[in-house]
């Protein structure tokens, strides 16, 4: 009765169809990607309708979340590392250390979290003179990131569940709680916006409160959820080999997250310099991409777990199966979105400000990046792909490396090409990033050591391709 429980709550990506396992796990992982970005969209679309000052408030937001992605590279950290981690115990069937690295994650991210919110609330200010912001909506943008910083103990609280469930292979629990608070979210948002016109405020309370809900539901299933797993001896409630090992799985992606952030941060400093009416149209397009871009993401780090799950038990066959999949599952949802936005961009644009209240040249700015980063969506798909199973199977300096080569260019080059070229030096300056980072994430790919054997057709002598060992 215990074991039918167990395998009620939890999925082994170790065994079973490659493609319909992972279809069935990833989708839910892709529909949460896809509601919680809606939060920040929602926040944009209604305040781009709804708000007294519609510009300036898309605005306000815009720059506000150039930040607070700054302050969620820490809490998506905590969702990978405790989701490699807990997906290497849970594949070899160690529940007690799954138990321990659970009790472990909760005081680790606690102290990250605090200090995620010290930085926030102390160089919030600091920022917004480093970003250029515009004197007319300066305050409102501090508002808006004041108040999601002191959402942040929720924001990770979800994070850290949701990565837990998902390395037990339960995708299906944080997807339902999100789209539960995502409901509310657009209620509270209407409700602030419209009827209390509260603006950007209101759209931030309405973010807190969901994410608030949707943490604590989490929290309390993963709480039931764990006691199903039987194991010999009482768990620690914290260990520090442990706390060393979810640092240094979370670290490369708090970084990856942390530098992509820093360098949208730069990059919206440059668009700031060229005039509103630019950062309009960049914000709202850039929007749009990120949407295409987050499931993809998401759908990678169940990709890392399955390759986690795996590698544990030397499945080696099975992972590049398991990236196969998974490359086509993320090319195939890619390719609509690039179809989408290339043939229609003044519409998906006019979703977050009305067309009647945007300018020409802001419209324009929008249609220009719109069209022609989203004709590189399925290079930035194989590449955050390979980088995910990279990831899964320990590379996470490779992972690193291809990320910040992304970064740098995207950053340099949009420096360098502005000057010349104008407003369309930006949308080239994420191509070519793209470009360059995909050839070297698949060269790290290529490189996994346990899967030698796979590619080239022979057994690799090297330690890496034996199960790591789980002391």
């Amino acid at each position: 009765m215990k074991e039918k429980a167990i395998r009620k709550n939890t999925t082994d990506l170790t065994t079973g169809g490659v493609w319909k396992t992972l279809l069935l796990y990833c989708l839910p992982i892709f529909g949460s990607a896809m509601v919680q970005q809606a939060y920040s969209l929602v926040d944009l679309l209604i305040v781009g309708n709804f708000a007294a000052n519609s510009n300036l408030a898309v605005n306000a937001v815009g720059n506000a979340t150039t930040v607070v992605n700054i302050l969620l590279a820490f809490a998506l950290g905590a969702n990978g590392g405790c989701s490699v981690t807990v997906a290497k115990y849970f594949g070899a069937k160690n529940h007690l250390k799954v138990k321990e690295t659970v009790n472990t994650s909760v005081v680790t991210f606690a102290a990250l979290c605090a200090f995620t919110m010290v930085c926030g609330f102390s160089f919030g200010d600091l920022s917004m003179t480093a970003l250029s912001v515009d004197p007319s909506y300066r305050a409102d943008c501090l508002t808006y990131l004041y108040i999601y910083a002191g959402s942040m103990p929720f924001v990770f609280l979800y994070n850290t569940g949701c990565g837990i469930c998902s390395a037990l292979g339960d995708s299906k629990t944080p997807f339902i709680f999100l789209v539960v608070s995502s409901v509310l979210n657009v209620g509270l948002d209407l409700l602030m916006v419209c009827v209390f016109h509260m603006d950007v405020a209101g759209a931030a309370w309405a973010t807190f409160i969901s994410q608030a809900i949707s943490a604590v539901l989490t929290a309390f299933v993963l709480a039931k959820k764990l006691k199903t797993l039987p194991c010999e001896g009482k768990p620690r409630k914290f260990v520090g080999s442990i706390s060393r090992d979810l640092m240094v799985t979370s670290v490369p992606i708090i970084l990856q997250n942390a530098f992509v952030s820093v360098g949208n941060f730069f990059v919206s400093k440059r668009i700031n310099d060229i005039g509103i009416d630019a950062t309009t149209g960049f914000t709202a397009a850039f929007k749009l991409v990120s949407m295409a871009n987050v499931g993809v993401g998401q759908m990678t780090s169940g990709l890392a777990n399955f390759c986690s799950q795996n590698k544990a038990v030397g499945n080696y066959k099975r992972i590049v199966k398991g990236h196969i999949a998974v490359l086509t599952y993320c090319l195939i949802t890619n390719a609509i979105f690039m179809v989408a936005f290339i043939s229609a961009p003044e519409f998906f644009t006019g979703l977050f400000v009305e067309q009647e209240k945007l300018t020409a040249d802001a419209m324009a700015y929008a249609c220009n990046f719109l069209v022609i980063v989203s004709a590189f969506l399925p290079v930035v798909c194989v590449k955050i792909v390979c980088d995910g199973a990279v990831r899964g199977c320990g590379g996470n300096l490779g992972f690193t490396i291809s990320t910040f080569t992304d970064l740098i260019l995207r950053v340099a080059f949009v420096y360098a090409l502005v000057g010349p070229m104008g407003f369309p030096g930006v949308s080239w300056a994420w191509a070519i990033g793209w470009s360059v980072s995909m050839f070297i994430a698949i060269g790290f790919y290529l490189a996994i050591p346990c899967l030698r054997g796979v590619f080239f057709k022979k057994r690799s002598k090297s330690k890496d391709e034996q199960p790591a060992p789980l002391d």
